[in-house]
């Protein structure tokens, strides 16, 4: 489950030159900026090299085919026939042209929420346990008894909690809207930004008018918001997020698995889905597929980090928790449909068929794909916090394909590390810039998002640059390299959802910020040093 967070939304622009401003996260780093140098990149050191094509999979919740943006740069199955309904390439997936859903039933309809991962586990347990108490039940039935318990408490807390904040963002959001169309209406004006706002305590007259506006400038202030219907877009969209939470991710009574057909306790089954992999909600997989490589050449929108990209959409995370069965068909279509990174801008605090996924990430590593994970967005030491997947097997090893990553933000200052993102010295590899992120959503716009959902495929965008102009690279060198160049900070920042001050260095890893330029340099050297032994 992603933590909640608010976003500011921005409206569409149209030039490349207009998007390399807004990117900050592209330019170079400086002593005030923790860019990643993409542009010095492309302009210095890659500029006389031809790069090749790479596959990078983006395992989310849908991506919007249909995007300005985007529309280029998709993974066509090349063996498909689209819209033939006959599984040309004999993969056992009909019509899969861009990718499969695996949240998606044959008949069309598509999984949209769900419920939380301790959600599932409580309504599992509940009929077994409700009503008994620890003492009355045999020893080996006491440890899954304790565990009813605490998923009963963490889901009735969570509704409980969701729907008063839910309850009260609506009543404030009513309120607010009244107080906006009432001052429009004095002004006589269909637009409320900053500066209407400033002129409106000359402009009214009555003290409640004058008490309205300045509340609303006020407001619009404090969430650097452009104008008034843009503060209204953001409560709509918190309310919505809230309302899900309450009524569909802790709602034990919640079950819309029917539609995907399957036999959710098989986990064996792979062949169901459908094609659509763009889905109902496909607006945090637009915005993570555009991170990665949205078109470059186009001179609209955005620029993606990766000039050489074909993104391969596979649909199974929902708005709620992703189911591990899921997750381990979605890294198992990606590597089978020759996939060379895959981005993973998703995770949980519980997952009860761990070994499903774990299979599959061994299936990825014996076919040398690179799996590039968020760290997730509770601001916690995931070194003692359980998030999954995990970036260690059961046995405790490290997964060598796997790189997870925090989120960091743009001022090399106390803000460097982002409030919300999990850290963890033996855990997270790297941080990477995943506040305030320009990037793709449905639609052919164009929004501000943040989380480590962000920041991960920045990440994959590195890697996808590194395979596409060396292509001798391994996914152990790629990830060696991501690690190694990365920039070290000794900043004092704050850590995440505390008051304490820390050095950023003990945050992961590498202590460092992943840069796009010292990668590459990282890379020729290796080539050259290769060169000269072939020599």
């Amino acid at each position: 489950m992603k933590k909640l967070l608010i976003c500011a939304s921005v409206s569409l622009l149209s030039t490349a030159a207009w998007a390399q401003q807004t990117q900050w996260y592209l330019r170079d780093k400086t002593d005030s900026t923790a860019g990643i140098s993409v542009d010095r990149t492309y302009r210095e050191l890659l500029k006389n090299r031809k790069p090749t094509p790479v596959v990078v999979a983006v395992i989310d919740g849908g991506i919007d085919t249909t995007h300005e943006d985007l529309r280029r740069v998709l993974w066509s199955n090349p063996k498909e026939v689209a819209g033939n309904g006959q599984d040309d390439d004999k993969n056992g997936y009909v019509d899969d042209v861009h990718g499969w859903n695996f949240i998606g039933g044959k008949d069309g309809r598509n999984v949209s929420y769900e419920t939380a991962e301790v959600t599932r586990l409580y309504a599992q347990l509940k009929p077994k346990y409700e009503g008994k108490t620890r003492s009355s039940l045999k020893p080996d039935q006491q440890k899954e008894y304790d565990l009813y318990v605490k998923t009963k408490a963490e889901v009735e807390k969570n509704q409980a909690q969701y729907k008063a904040q839910y309850q009260g963002i609506s009543q404030f959001a009513a309120q607010y809207t009244q107080a906006v169309d009432a001052i429009k209406k004095a002004l006589n004006v269909t637009k409320l930004d900053t500066i209407t706002l400033r002129k409106a305590a000359d402009t009214l007259t009555d003290a409640t008018s004058k008490r309205r506006a300045t509340g609303i400038l006020r407001l619009l202030r404090q969430q650097g918001a452009a104008d008034a219907d843009a503060v209204t877009a953001e409560l709509e969209k918190a309310n919505e997020q809230l309302k899900a939470r309450a009524e569909y991710n802790y709602n034990p009574d919640f079950d819309t698995r029917a539609i995907v057909g399957d036999n959710p306790n098989d986990f064996t089954e792979r062949n169901y889905g459908n094609a659509d992999i763009a889905g109902p909600r496909a607006d945090h997989g637009t915005h993570v597929a555009g991170i990665i490589g949205a078109d470059r050449t186009n001179n609209l929108g955005i620029m993606g980090v990766a000039d050489a990209v074909q993104i391969m959409g596979v649909r199974a995370v929902p708005d709620g928790d992703e189911r591990d069965k899921d997750v381990a068909n979605a890294i198992r279509y990606a590597v089978d449909n020759g996939a060379q990174i895959i981005n993973m801008s998703f995770g949980k605090d519980y997952s009860p068929q761990r070994k499903v996924v774990e299979d599959a990430e061994r299936y990825a590593l014996s076919k040398g794909v690179l799996m590039v994970h968020a760290a997730g967005n509770d601001g916690k030491d995931i070194d003692t916090a359980a998030n999954y997947p995990a970036p260690k097997f059961m046995d405790g090893k490290d997964i060598p394909n796997v790189i997870t990553v925090g989120a960091s933000a743009e001022p090399n200052n106390s803000e460097l590390v982002a409030s919300f993102s999990n850290y963890g010295k033996q855990t997270v590899d790297v941080f990477a810039p995943g506040k305030d992120i320009y990037s793709t959503v449905p639609g052919s716009k164009y929004e501000n998002n943040s989380g480590t959902s962000m920041a991960s495929p920045v990440v994959a965008g590195v890697a996808a640059v590194l395979k596409s102009y060396f292509p001798k690279l391994t996914y152990a060198d790629i990830k060696r390299i991501i690690v190694q160049s990365a920039t070290p900070y000794k900043t004092k920042v704050r850590r995440p959802e505390s008051t304490d001050t820390v050095d950023f260095a003990s945050l992961s890893k590498t202590g460092g910020v992943v840069n796009l330029y010292e990668a590459v340099k990282l890379a020729l050297a290796q080539e050259g040093a290769a060169s000269a032994k072939g020599k």
